[in-house]
């Protein structure tokens, strides 16, 4: 016999989508900082209904990405470059310790997987595709978050790995994804090798690569 979560389960897979879709346009800057967030457009752009795409809309306000103004409603949220470096900074703390933790705890599969979105990563950045290395990119993320197993700590860092997406997306013309995509490709290998202290390490050499982006952007 079905259960009460059975039957929860397919609206909560469409209210991820939903979430995943509206992000997707916000980072990668479809929807531009500033704009104003109307909800017929989005379900129209997203194909998703009303109840997942409200859903999605209060959990990106919640991250940050959204904001609600008296008299204004819902905006997209700017990218704020003075407290970039602070968020950057936070951040590390929280990679670290994902990535460590994935070196522990990463299923075969997950070792596997972690490999071959870096290679998609490197393949990409040869190739100057920067959409294809932003989805490997993303997965790379998605593996590794799933991999660790600390959903506390997931919860924390995935507001502001979206913040940085997005902050690439405005100014990826100032970045070297060549060099992002060796970060990541050290980072997958460490974790993959069940090396907990190069995996630490590589995470801290992909934030400051990170740091460098933003350093250059802002001066």
């Amino acid at each position: 016999m079905d259960t009460e979560q059975d039957y929860k389960k397919p609206e909560r897979r469409v209210a991820d989508l939903a979430y995943e879709a509206v992000e997707s346009l916000i980072a990668t800057l479809a929807l531009r900082p500033g704009a104003p967030i109307v909800e017929a457009e989005l379900i129209e752009r997203t194909g998703l209904g009303r109840t997942p795409t409200r859903e999605a809309l209060m959990r990106l306000v919640a991250n940050g990405l959204i904001v609600q103004l008296p008299r204004r409603g819902l905006l997209v949220s700017d990218i704020q470059l003075a407290q970039h470096l602070d968020l950057l900074e936070a951040r590390r703390v929280l990679e670290r310790l994902i990535a460590a933790t994935s070196a522990r705890r990463a299923t075969p599969p997950q070792r596997e997987a972690l490999l071959a979105a870096a290679e998609t990563m490197s393949t990409a950045a040869a190739a100057g595709d920067l959409a294809a290395y932003m989805r490997a990119d993303q997965a790379l993320d998605r593996i590794n978050h799933a991999a660790c197993r600390n959903p506390a700590a997931v919860a924390a860092v995935v507001p502001m790995v979206i913040q940085c997406r997005r902050f690439w997306y405005a100014y990826q013309h100032q970045g070297d994804i060549g060099e992002g995509a060796r970060c990541h490709q050290a980072l997958a290998q460490a974790i993959a090798a069940g090396r907990q202290d190069e995996a630490a390490a590589a995470s801290d050499a992909l934030m400051d690569y990170l740091r460098r982006f933003a350093q250059q952007v802002i001066e």
